[in-house]
C-alpha cells in the first residue's frame, strides 16, 4: 500500500494513506512505503515504525520482538479466565435460568486449561494445545 508523508524540518509530521491535495512534492509531502517483515504467529511481534527519510520512498519500517513462552503462557491463561468469566456472566443475566453447575464446569475447565498451559516449556508445546 502506497502511503505520504509530510516532513518539515527532517521530522516527520504526517502520515496519510490517501494522496494529499497539494501533491506529492509540495509543502514537504513525499511518497512512502512500509517495510514490515515477516513474523512466525504466536512467536514474534511488531514494535513501533521507524521512518527512514534518507530512502527514496520514505521508508516505514517496522522492527520485530521474539515473544517469550512465559509472555504467551500468560496471555493464554488470561483468554482461560475470560471464557469462563464470559459463562458467569451468561449465567448473571438471568437469574430465572441461572445454574451454579454450569458455573462449576466452566471453572474446571478453566482450572484444567490453566494447568495444561504452566505444564508447557516451549512454543511447541502451546501450539499443541
Amino acid at each position: 500500500m502506497t502511503h505520504y508523508v509530510q516532513v518539515v524540518g527532517n521530522e516527520v509530521k504526517q502520515v496519510w494513506d490517501t494522496p494529499p491535495a497539494e501533491g506529492v512534492g509540495n509543502n514537504g509531502w513525499r511518497n512512502a512505503v512500509e517495510v514490515r517483515p515477516a513474523i512466525t504467529a504466536n512467536r514474534q511481534g511488531y514494535t513501533a515504525h521507524r521512518f527512514d527519510l534518507n530512502a527514496n520512498p520514505v521508508q516505514i519500517i517496522w522492527d520485530t520482538y521474539e515473544i517469550s513462552v512465559d509472555d504467551r503462557k500468560g496471555g493464554m491463561k488470561s483468554n482461560a479466565g475470560f471464557e469462563f468469566q464470559q459463562v458467569v456472566n451468561a449465567q448473571a443475566r438471568n437469574p430465572e435460568t441461572y445454574d451454579a453447575a454450569t458455573i462449576e464446569t466452566a471453572r474446571q475447565a478453566m482450572i484444567a486449561k490453566q494447568a495444561a498451559i504452566d505444564a508447557c516449556t516451549t512454543h511447541d508445546a502451546l501450539d499443541a494445545l
